[in-house]
């Protein structure tokens, strides 16, 4: 399959699409566990295939460095994978216990298709961000219909024409369809009554998304971006958690919805941090390149919206440690480090989705926590110490959805961990088994097995029967 093939595919309109996807929902949920299981890894086996061709896609678009590129593309494949495999175990019909007064019932609950899910994808990672949705509702039986970012609508196409010629039985094409567009397009999407929707971008834009499909009352997933805190400790290694702040600051020009915009270091390691950090920063250049550390900004406002952050942290009070307003170079933007910036400052409270790191002193992990859960987002979280029972009580204080230790996006490779945010980070989950789940209805579904020695469930119980079953009540539950 060639690029140009992706792209000359005739696009059908929004209804067209969830019409096609509605009519072979049935078949894709016929084909049971192992048919779906068999289909999906013929697809990720596809992917896999033609990684570099699909990297080269996504590089075109996204203006990000081929190697990371490969490695989206990877992640991306782990959980399709897991999702493949682990779909009939996390779904399947199981028993559950009956309880003392339905003890004469066998119960047991179990997880249906929804039908047609509808995924709106982002633009900083267009492969691995949406596919943590689609792998896992077309584990769960769902068909799909995809709308990719204005910004990288080819790589869309080219995911939904692997699947095409991964897939192409008579109704496989139509199980998982893209469709491009703008905005109109996704605001289609969600008229279209689709039986869930799942959303990836801003908070504003996650708010619209919401709205349009609350006419139809169809439920949606949002994951709507962070503004995520590395927590160092003084007994931290310093080294490491200064190559994952800039990593997880610099990397991919900052677009990454779980990295690092702020870190809080405790005040004994404040200024060897800073200075081991200053110096990854000052190494570390963008470029065109295909094996430049990091790529351009993708869309043409983003390097505006870097530039105001930067500019409003200096006019407060806070301090470029490495770069300044001079390194915002459209499409480009050099690494920058900012120190001691006001926590009311837009640097700490907006998402900058850009290749700056604001550094803040603070007298003790108490402080960096409270300074952390400041933020009304809560996607993830960083921690760094040397000592596992502060990375313990760090982690369960910190307000987010997903928390790494001596890491910092651990989580994002480990497709059996849920992924999603509270507050507003969004709300719902992809990825693990509660992403499978996220994707299905579940049924419950109870069985007489005898009659019940005291029977209640009769309009002609007698006074004798509520006697007994409620002495036995308070035996067992007013003691």
């Amino acid at each position: 399959m060639s690029t140009e093939t992706a792209e000359v595919a005739v696009e059908p309109t929004v209804a067209d699409a969830v019409e096609r996807a509605r009519a072979a929902a049935g078949w894709w949920a016929g084909l049971g566990w192992d048919g779906r299981r068999r289909a999906l890894l013929a697809w990720k086996r596809t992917l896999a295939a033609r990684i570099d061709e699909l990297a080269d896609r996504i590089r075109a678009e996204t203006g990000k460095p081929h190697g990371d590129a490969v490695l989206e593309v990877m992640l991306a494949v782990e959980h399709l994978d897991w999702a493949a495999r682990n779909a009939r175990r996390v779904l399947r019909r199981r028993k559950v216990p009956s309880g003392l007064l339905a003890a004469n019932h066998a119960a047991s609950v179990g997880y249906e298709p929804l039908g047609v899910i509808g995924v709106i994808g982002p633009w900083n990672y267009p492969v691995y961000t949406p596919l943590g949705s689609i792998s896992y509702a077309l584990a769960a039986g769902n068909a799909v219909v995809f709308k990719p970012s204005e910004h990288t609508p080819g790589v869309g196409r080219w995911l939904a024409a692997a699947w095409a010629e991964a897939v192409p039985q008579e109704h496989g094409p139509a199980v998982f369809q893209a469709v491009t567009g703008g905005g109109e397009v996704g605001a289609a999407l969600c008229r279209a009554g689709v039986d869930k929707l799942a959303f990836t971008g801003s908070a504003a834009t996650g708010r619209k998304v919401m709205a349009a499909c609350a006419g139809t009352l169809t439920p949606v997933v949002v994951e709507a971006g962070g503004k995520d805190a590395l927590i160092v400790a003084a007994d931290a290694d310093l080294d490491a958690a200064a190559r994952a702040a800039a990593f997880g600051g610099f990397g991919n020009a900052g677009q990454t919805c779980a990295g690092v915009e702020r870190v809080y270091v405790e005040r004994p390691a404040y200024e060897p941090f800073l200075a081991k950090l200053g110096e990854l920063a000052r190494e570390t250049r963008p470029g065109e390149e295909p094996d430049a550390r990091y790529g351009r900004m993708t869309t043409p406002t983003q390097a505006a919206i870097v530039a105001a952050h930067i500019d409003d942290a200096i006019a407060k009070g806070g301090r470029a440690v490495v770069g300044g307003p001079g390194s915002v170079r459209p499409p480009f933007v050099d690494p920058v480090v900012l120190a001691e910036v006001p926590e009311d400052s837009l640097a700490v409270t907006e998402e900058t989705f850009g290749p700056t790191v604001v550094v803040n002193p603070v007298r003790d992990l108490d402080e960096a926590v409270e300074r952390a859960n400041a933020s009304r987002y809560g996607l993830a979280a960083s921690v760094f110490t040397g000592s596992r029972r502060t990375a313990a009580d760090l982690a369960g204080r910190l307000r987010a959805g997903a928390v790494s230790v001596n890491a910092v996006l651990g989580f994002a490779a480990v497709p059996a961990l849920p992924f999603g945010g509270v507050g507003d980070s969004g709300f719902g989950r992809i990825h693990g088994a509660d992403g499978l789940r996220e994707f299905s209805r579940p049924k419950s579904v109870t069985r007489q097995r005898f009659t019940a020695p005291i029977d209640l469930l009769r309009l002609d119980r007698s006074p004798a029967a509520l006697q007994r079953a409620a002495k036995l009540f308070r035996l067992r539950h007013a003691r």
